[in-house]
């Protein structure tokens, strides 16, 4: 089980990304775009660094969706790979089956 403030910190930086994303995503266009002149990309790239630093996504962590774990982590089931074997085995992910051969 992670700290809870380890979650908490996450889930805050989450709504930190979703509330600058449109912003971000609108910056860093500007920086792409063949037509803008020298002096829209500096300005783009002067306000993508003026943003909070937890804006960013990549400084989201995956953790699992049930105790918070953060190594081992499973994007596509949303749970670490130690939760994963045991709701495998006990048969609570359909679909999934333990391989013999």
């Amino acid at each position: 089980m992670a700290k809870k403030s380890k979650i908490a910190k996450n889930e805050q930086r989450l709504v930190i990304v979703n509330r600058y994303a449109a912003k971000r995503l609108e910056l860093k266009k500007a920086l792409v775009d063949p037509a803008s002149t020298d002096a829209q990309r500096e300005e783009a790239r002067l306000g993508l660094q003026k943003l909070p630093r937890d804006a960013s996504p990549v400084r989201l962590r995956g953790r699992d969706a049930i105790d918070g774990r953060p190594r081992g982590y499973l994007k596509q089931f949303g749970i670490s790979r130690v939760r994963f074997r045991d709701m495998a085995h006990r048969g609570e992910l359909p679909g999934i089956t333990k391989s013999s051969w």
